[in-house]
């Protein structure tokens, strides 16, 4: 085992098989994550006054450059199980994810959510109706009376805020719907 390793028994005696249960786990955590830097395992004992055997809490704490991340599991008084060896592996689960979820975001992986297009209405043509949008990055956007979704056009100003599905038109780029927002949100542009 090449990182740092504390294991701290507490409200009871430590175990050598329990020791290497969590050796176990660690080993498997530092062989695949070369990320982590150092890993305390507290292992709790809690006291059950109207239960009877232990219920424990078990808690991991692993060092990865510029985060610490906390991983526990408490068996609760309505498991039937209050096997520590299933608290430990729960809570080693539990560590193992939020390290595949940090080593994600090192590599750029995660999922990054796009706000949908969105702007104010520029320009009004009630007569013949249609209308234009600048989004937020300046671009102008047609849209037909018929784009509008839960709305009526005829309540539609200029400085409007609305979001919108665009779609590339006969004639340049057009929105296929348009939906206006309420008058309590804001859009930066």
């Amino acid at each position: 085992m090449r990182l740092p390793l504390q294991i701290t028994f507490l409200n009871s005696d430590s175990s050598e098989a329990i020791e290497a249960l969590i050796r176990q786990h660690v080993e498997s955590l530092d062989t695949a994550r070369r990320h982590i830097t150092s890993c305390r395992v507290a292992v709790e004992a809690l006291h059950q006054h109207h239960h009877p055997g232990h219920h424990y809490q078990i808690r991991i704490d692993v060092t990865v450059p510029g985060r610490e991340l906390v991983a526990s599991h408490e068996s609760e008084e309505h498991q039937a199980s209050s096997d520590i060896n299933v608290a430990i592996d729960d809570a080693f689960d539990s560590m193992r994810r939020q390290l595949e979820k940090y080593e994600s975001s090192l590599r750029g992986d995660e999922k990054v959510h796009e706000r949908p297009p969105h702007g104010k209405v520029f320009e009004l043509h009630p007569e013949s109706d249609y209308g234009w949008i600048k989004t937020s990055n300046d671009r102008m956007i047609y849209f037909h009376r018929n784009s509008l979704i839960d709305a009526d056009f005829n309540q539609l100003v200029v400085g409007s805020e609305v979001r919108l599905s665009e779609e590339m038109g006969d004639n340049g780029p057009q929105a296929s719907t348009v939906h206006l927002f309420g008058k309590h949100h804001v859009i930066d542009l």
